[in-house]
C-alpha cells in the first residue's frame, strides 16, 4: 500500500475508469454511441448481444478500478492482491486497441483516456 503519488495515481485510475464504464452502461441502454466503440462498426445503437457485452464490460471496468484503488491504498475492495495483474493486462490491451482502432472518434476520445489509465496503473504497481 502506498501514499502520495501512489494514492493520486489510484484516484486517477478510478476516476478515469468511470468514463468508459458510464459510456458502456449508456451503450447497454441503447445510447447511439456505437461509433465510439468496437472500431465504429456499429454506428448508432449496438445490437442486443453487444449491448449485453457492454454491460459486462462496464462491470469489468469497475472491478479493475476497485483493484487499482485498493492496491493504491485508496479503498479496501476485498479483492485478492493478484487482481491487479489482470487489471494491468486488460488496461494494456485496451490501450493498444484504442490507439489502433480505425474509428477516428474512438481513437481521439479513448486513446488519451486509456493511455492515462495505463500510466496510472503502472505508477500504482511500481512506485
Amino acid at each position: 500500500m502506498g501514499g502520495g503519488v501512489t494514492e493520486i495515481a489510484g484516484w486517477a485510475y478510478g476516476l478515469l475508469a468511470l468514463a468508459p464504464a458510464i459510456m458502456q452502461v449508456g451503450l447497454a441502454w441503447c445510447a447511439p454511441w456505437g461509433h465510439l466503440t468496437l472500431g465504429g462498426q456499429y454506428p448508432g445503437v449496438l445490437p442486443p448481444g453487444l449491448r449485453i457485452g457492454a454491460l459486462v464490460q462496464s462491470l469489468i471496468l469497475l472491478l479493475m478500478a476497485a483493484s487499482v484503488t485498493q492496491r493504491a491504498g485508496v479503498l479496501d475492495a476485498g479483492l485478492p492482491d493478484w487482481s491487479i495483474w489482470p487489471a494491468l493486462a486488460i488496461t494494456v490491451l485496451t490501450t493498444i486497441g484504442n490507439l489502433a482502432t480505425p474509428s477516428i472518434p474512438e481513437r481521439r476520445l479513448w486513446g488519451p483516456v486509456t493511455v492515462a489509465m495505463l500510466a496510472a496503473i503502472l505508477v500504482v504497481i511500481f512506485a
